[in-house]
């Protein structure tokens, strides 16, 4: 039973780690080298990680997809760690009001951004993105928003992501604080009354089952 509790929260933390990793910023230091779109038929299973359309256009299984292409200095950790360089295709698309909640609409006006930043094949940016880049599956990070750094050795801080996790932590004991309280206060003493009683039943059984065995012993003496 230990070992299933254990299972379990592993798989738990497993899954909520993946959650977060995917839909929390990441940033990446990149050079544009492009842009370009593509027509694709979204799957079942490829609608839950492509956003949507843009806002105002009806949705629909085939999809325009404007990409972006870029050469970037790989990070891991949601870009606290780097290592050697690489290249990386974005999409660029609305997410609207579903999850995960960045509120984009302006699609067109980050792929004009995009273009002007491009001119400059030397011009490093740091572009804001979520998601995975998953080439079998042909799933890109959506692209969120991007700023013009001062080289390729700039380092952007996740200031949303050390905050997010801050107030997880602190969330997380202030939580398991209120839990403990409750437990004191509300479930271990219905927990104890509950064992009184029973143990007020048992020692009643055991009264009347004396009584009644001593009654059957006097029957007996006289037989």
């Amino acid at each position: 039973m230990k070992k299933l509790k254990i299972g379990f929260r592993v798989f738990v933390f497993i899954v909520f780690g993946l959650l977060l990793h995917y839909v929390l910023p990441q940033h990446d230091v990149v050079r544009i080298t492009g842009l370009s779109d593509r027509i694709v038929t979204l799957s079942s299973f490829q609608r839950y990680f492509y956003a949507q359309t843009d806002a105002g256009e009806s949705e629909g299984a085939i999809r325009d997809i404007r990409l972006i292409n870029t050469e970037r200095k790989r990070t891991y950790l949601l870009g606290l760690i780097r290592s050697g360089e690489g290249l990386m295709v974005y999409r660029n698309e609305d997410t609207g009001w579903i999850w995960p909640p960045y509120f984009k609409f302006d699609s067109s006006n980050l792929e004009a951004e995009v273009q002007a930043l491009s001119a400059d094949p030397e011009q490093w940016v740091s572009i804001t993105h979520y998601g995975w880049r998953i080439p079998f599956l042909t799933l890109y990070p959506n692209a969120i928003s991007v700023k013009e750094v001062s080289g390729p050795d700039y380092r952007p801080v996740p200031y949303f992501n050390i905050a997010f996790f801050l107030f997880l932590i602190v969330g997380i004991v202030f939580v398991r604080k209120l839990w403990e309280q409750f437990r004191e206060r509300t479930v271990d003493p219905i927990l104890d009354s509950a064992g009184h009683r029973v143990d007020e039943v048992q020692a009643g059984v055991a009264a009347r089952k004396g009584r009644i065995t001593r009654w059957l012993d006097t029957w007996r003496s006289k037989k």
